[in-house]
């Protein structure tokens, strides 16, 4: 008689999000020793952070945020719609990949038009330039994975509501740590003397 890993699709669930959350934890700590070189480097070279910063392309940043802010709005409508067995899952779900691909592609242009400042930093100033693209960089990988996740799930598995939700934890979280690094980098000493 054959056996089944899990009793029940419930069992499945909880499973499927404690392996997430786990995950998303050992994320945490990825990012984490970047968020502690930021800061300390900060408080050790404060005027090269603040010179680093007036350089940075707000109002990219903030169209970034409001872009990346819509996808995880319609990740959350894609979740409950999977939930519910709804139409327009698929929808949905390339709703969210199309607005992740368009903050990676105002990031790319960003980061292109960006280039001549990093050549002409020096010293302390080098090293916010180079924790902003070691750590948007790194997200910008994770949104990518993100991205090919959520079109993969859209053609190839969408009925399967765990997996849904599982994915679109993980699309939060990408989001969340945007919004962690916007105000590190566009916001934090855009005002400063």
């Amino acid at each position: 008689m054959p056996t089944t890993q899990f009793d029940s699709i419930l069992e499945r669930r909880e499973a499927a999000m404690l392996g997430m959350w786990l995950f998303l934890a050992t994320e945490v700590l990825f990012f984490g020793p970047l968020f502690f070189g930021y800061f300390h480097s900060r408080l050790a070279s404060h005027d090269a952070f603040v010179a680093g910063s007036h350089h940075m392309h707000f109002w990219l940043g903030t169209i970034n945020t409001a872009v990346l802010l819509t996808s995880s709005f319609t990740m959350a409508l894609a979740v409950q719609v999977a939930q519910d067995r709804g139409r327009f899952l698929r929808l949905l779900l390339l709703a969210s990949a199309a607005l992740g691909i368009a903050f990676l592609c105002i990031k790319g242009y960003e980061y292109a038009s960006e280039i001549p400042e990093v050549a002409r930093a020096e010293g302390p100033e080098q090293v916010f330039y180079l924790l902003y693209f070691a750590m948007t960089g790194l997200h910008a990988i994770h949104l990518t994975i993100g991205a090919v996740l959520v079109i993969w799930t859209a053609f190839i598995s969408a009925r399967r509501a765990i997996r849904v939700e599982v994915l679109g934890l993980y699309w939060h979280f990408v989001d969340a740590v945007w919004l962690f690094l916007y105000p590190m980098f566009y916001l934090l000493e855009r005002y400063s003397a």
